[in-house]
């Protein structure tokens, strides 16, 4: 009987004993060394804790110059990082890039705006109580997502504003075996802003390999008034060409909602759930808040989409108009996909500009 490797985890696997180590990399043990946190003799935190030395929260965050990347966690494998935890204004967060490297690999498999990754691309503090992404106050980011490697892992953080960035962070993760059938953590970022009147929004393309897609977040700004949501999402896999082997209902649907998220006093219903949700809705002030702001996820954790040879996503921007026809609208859409494959990996597209990215 093969010994438990540590990484299916779940409540039913919570009691089985196995040989893999716990680490945690953190401001206060960089290189995840045992024995060696809270050591830090200088840090954020020196001139508090000047009184009690070291082992008293010396260096409990980093600074990221502007134009800089830290090196978030450095780790030489077999293993998997299991748990992400980090925090920082929310101002900075579409100009902080959070990529991730497998295997020395010199392209990365994961390359984000630091608040889509944690389904909070608006810039403004949202919660989210999802199974593997988790927001809780005042902007504490979790990630759940497995991410196994076998020779190495290494996640960057990129400051592209021009002010320097606080950030705080922790990386848990264990060393242990991974098995042949576990596959790469991948995420990719993109934006139509707006989307080409008659076009579609691309939320993946590309993806070359074996693998599964696990999950999709987007930021959605919609620029005219009326009901938003009527653009099927569609999955074109293995040499699907002009239609696909998927193809969904309803934008509101695929996010597991119905009816435009009505409620019956005629006000739009968040919900945030393990598995999707519809967590934010920006609404008009009346004075500069013009247009209205949607995030929303949903998560194939139970319902991974798999692929053989190749991948594309893509969702439909559509409303209504006049005589009960649909609107090709021009909305505004960012949105995160989430998958894993067999490396290698293709490039992910290159990523636009700080104006680009830009939350107006």
């Amino acid at each position: 009987m093969n010994m438990f490797n540590g990484l299916d985890m779940g409540m039913g696997s919570l009691a089985r004993l196995s040989n893999a180590k716990t680490r945690s990399i953190s401001a206060e043990n960089v290189n995840g060394e045992k024995g060696k946190g809270g050591m830090a003799t200088t840090g954020t935190g020196a001139n508090c804790a000047r009184d009690l030395g070291v082992g008293w929260k010396v260096s409990p965050s980093v600074e990221i110059p502007a134009g800089t990347t830290l090196t978030m966690a450095q780790i030489d494998g077999p293993g998997a990082i299991q748990h992400i935890w980090l925090t920082c204004f929310p101002t900075n967060w579409r100009n902080l890039i959070i990529r991730m490297y497998w295997d020395d690999e010199a392209e990365p498999s994961v390359e984000v705006p630091l608040g889509d990754f944690f389904c909070n691309g608006w810039q403004e503090r949202c919660n989210v109580n999802s199974f593997p992404v988790a927001v809780n106050p005042a902007g504490g980011m979790n990630s759940y997502w497995l991410m196994p490697f076998r020779k190495s892992a290494k996640i960057t953080i990129e400051n592209l504003q021009p002010d320097k960035v606080v950030l705080y962070y922790q990386v848990d993760y264990t060393l242990t075996d991974v098995p042949e059938d576990m596959a790469y953590f991948h995420a990719q970022w993109r934006r139509s802003n707006p989307v080409a009147y008659k076009g579609v929004h691309t939320i993946v393309d590309g993806v070359k390999g074996k693998g599964h897609y696990v999950g999709t977040y987007l930021a959605w700004q919609v620029n005219n008034t009326g009901w938003w949501g009527e653009g099927e999402i569609k999955f074109f896999m293995d040499g699907d060409d002009e239609f696909p082997t998927i193809c969904g209902t309803g934008t509101e649907d695929y996010f597991g909602g119905a009816w435009n998220w009505e409620h019956p006093k005629g006000e739009y219903g968040t919900y945030s759930t393990p598995f999707l949700g519809m967590h934010q809705v920006i609404k008009p002030d009346g004075l500069y808040r013009s247009q209205m702001r949607f995030g929303m996820y949903r998560w194939h954790v139970m319902d991974p989409i798999r692929f053989e040879q190749d991948l594309k996503v893509t969702i439909q921007d559509l409303g209504w108009r006049s005589g009960g026809r649909y609107l090709p609208q021009q909305s505004d859409i960012a949105s995160t996909a989430f998958w894993y494959q067999s490396e290698p990996h293709t490039s992910h597209p290159q990523l636009p500009g700080n104006d680009e990215r830009e939350v107006i």
